[in-house]
């Protein structure tokens, strides 16, 4: 089911998605003093192109100073504006019902396009995973 709708998902936005995040990494990159962002930008790049069955988590021993002050800066200059970009996207996603697993996966990607240093992506074994901590109470 995952490929499936991972294949979905690339024909009908995923490979747009990716490319923008694609040429962000480059122009970032370019810049040298932007290079991380650079570095986070193809990794959600990557994440883009094939998202079902996989998540985003924090990087563990948690994230530092710089990592924030550097989601800060990403944030007033790019990440609203993509966070825009995956909302508008997302509800022309969900007006099939066909669309609404991609419409759910183009919104699971607005966290990690807001603030995306410290953070990692992982493999998960469904295609749909909360990408909250589930607490166990004793």
């Amino acid at each position: 089911m995952k490929t499936l709708l991972n294949i979905i998902w690339l024909v009908f936005g995923g490979l747009w998605l990716a490319l923008g995040y694609f040429l962000a990494g480059v122009v970032c990159c370019l810049l040298i003093v932007t290079i991380p962002w650079g570095i986070a930008s193809f990794r959600i790049a990557a994440y883009t192109l094939w998202p079902f069955g996989r998540m985003v988590v924090d990087k563990p021993g948690g994230t530092g100073v710089f990592s924030l002050l550097g989601n800060v800066i990403w944030l007033l200059v790019a990440g609203i504006w993509i966070a825009i970009g995956h909302v508008v996207t997302a509800f022309a996603m969900a007006i099939t019902i066909v669309g609404i697993p991609l419409a759910i996966a183009n919104l699971k990607l607005i966290p990690v396009s807001l603030m995306p240093l410290g953070k990692q992506i992982v493999p998960t074994s469904t295609p749909f995973v909360s990408t909250y901590p589930v607490r166990t109470y004793r």
